[in-house]
């Protein structure tokens, strides 16, 4: 059915939750996150955890979540990224996010 090759291609949206370790605290790391995430369109939140950690939820179509993971794994200039944690969730757990953002941010 040639008239189908004209409909834009639809990805499947998916959910990934990341915690990062390392030295990813103090460092710029979560505008780093956002400075990556936001222009690969994904919808999400980046923030800090009591433990010394980076957390991340992000949900965007699969090409541009493991680009979002590519670098996390790569880190900012002055982090250490020792080990990241990587979750699919269900579909569902992305209702209700919005643009990605720094959560925690002042």
């Amino acid at each position: 059915m040639p008239y189908l090759q004209h409909w834009p291609r639809i990805q499947k949206l998916m959910v990934r939750h990341y915690l990062v370790k390392g030295r990813v605290q103090g460092v710029g790391f979560r505008w780093f996150v956002h400075r990556e995430a936001e222009p690969l369109g994904l919808r999400g939140w980046v923030r800090n955890t009591e433990d010394g950690h980076v957390e991340v939820k992000a949900a965007g179509e699969p090409a541009r979540l493991d680009a979002l993971t590519t670098a996390l794994h790569r880190g900012s200039r002055g982090s250490r990224v020792d080990h990241v944690l990587e979750h699919e969730l269900d579909e569902k757990e992305g209702e209700g996010l919005g643009s990605f953002h720094i959560e925690g941010a002042w």
